[in-house]
């Protein structure tokens, strides 16, 4: 008989502090994120000593939130996961440190969480959660990456960025065309107002086999064409539809690319970027035609949050697994490099 397990959830990977209570019988319990938007918003763009230095003031406010919001106390707890990588390394060892002393604290295990498997397995919280396997595209500011996840812990990468990620194209561009900070969200807004046929954009490495993502080139030939039209009437949200109509356009096709090649009947979109509107729709709209069913985290799960690192490390954990006294962060961490918890654990 499989134990249960309550798991204390802690991702601080970069510039938002989320913690989560899941429990493997009862589902989510609490969560709560705090975004650092308005501390970067002034440099345009993450500063990794403000980051860490928020994530120490918020970390343990919030996990006593959860707990107090959840009716539990500390004690209750019976293991703690962490984002350990990849990420910004003071980020991550402020979660770290922090998890790792209060699972030491309270005699539980501790288990540091890879975060790319997080968003991965984020659909899994859902109400109605996808059927295993199936195809994962995920998209964020950090990454862009296809991903055939055949069980949890058994990942096949079959496409990946090989520069820029979709939503680091998003966020540059958005700079470019004076659009603020957090660019991605304000360039989806500005494309509304704009006509996306104006000006021809590129869909790069559309036009060769192969799964590899690259955005630089978009975000250069958006630049060159920003520079020549600066000034004319409605060009910032012209090049916004424009570009924006490009990116989707890219990641449908890779999409559509890599279930045939698979022949999965499951997508799954994760990740940040996985909030846009107009991929979201382009992507149903792919589904509907070609049999497949589309399915997404809900908005508060596609970005950072506390709740997919307690899913995925409560998966683990109830296998077994558990990280030792060493407190490790990785900057870089290969998702190839992960393997499928001990048998019995649950899904």
């Amino acid at each position: 008989m499989i134990p249960t397990m309550l798991t204390l959830g802690i991702e601080t990977s970069c510039d938002e502090t989320g913690v989560a209570l899941y429990d493997s019988e009862r589902g989510l319990l609490a969560h709560a994120l705090h975004s650092q938007v308005d501390l970067h918003a002034e440099y345009g763009g993450v500063v990794p000593e403000i980051a860490s230095r928020d994530h120490v003031r918020k970390l343990l406010p919030l996990v006593s939130h959860c707990l107090s919001e959840a009716g539990l106390a500390r004690s209750d707890i019976d293991g703690v996961a962490y984002t350990a990588g990849p990420g910004l390394i003071g980020a991550l060892l402020v979660g770290a440190a922090t998890g790792r002393a209060l699972a030491l604290s309270l005699d539980v295990p501790a288990l540091e969480v890879h975060h790319m498997e997080g968003h991965l397995l984020a659909p899994m919280l859902e109400p109605d959660p996808p059927s295993l396997p199936f195809v994962a595209l995920l998209v964020s500011g950090g990454h862009s990456m296809l991903v055939e996840v055949r069980a949890i812990g058994d990942y096949r990468l079959l496409g990946e960025t090989l520069d820029d990620a979709a939503g680091e194209a998003f966020d540059k561009t958005a700079k470019l065309l004076g659009l603020g900070y957090p660019g991605g969200p304000a360039l989806a807004r500005k494309a509304e107002e704009g006509d996306s046929g104006r000006f021809d954009f590129p869909r790069p490495m559309t036009d060769r086999p192969g799964l590899d993502f690259s955005f630089s080139g978009l975000k250069t030939h958006t630049r060159n064409l920003y520079e020549r039209h600066a000034g004319e009437d409605g060009v910032e949200a012209d090049i916004a539809a424009g570009f924006q109509q490009a990116v989707v356009d890219t990641l449908a096709i890779k999409c559509r690319r890599a279930m045939q090649q698979t022949r999965a009947r499951q997508l799954v979109i994760a990740g940040g970027v996985g909030a846009n509107l107009a991929l979201r729709a382009r992507l149903k709209a792919d589904g509907e035609k070609h049999g497949w069913a589309v399915a997404y985290p809900r908005l508060a799960f596609c970005t950072d949050n506390g709740a997919m690192i307690a899913y995925a490390g409560c998966q683990r954990l109830l296998a077994g697994e558990h990280t030792g006294l060493d407190i490790e962060a990785r900057a870089r961490w290969p998702l190839d490099s992960l393997s499928p918890p001990a048998a019995g654990a649950a899904a």
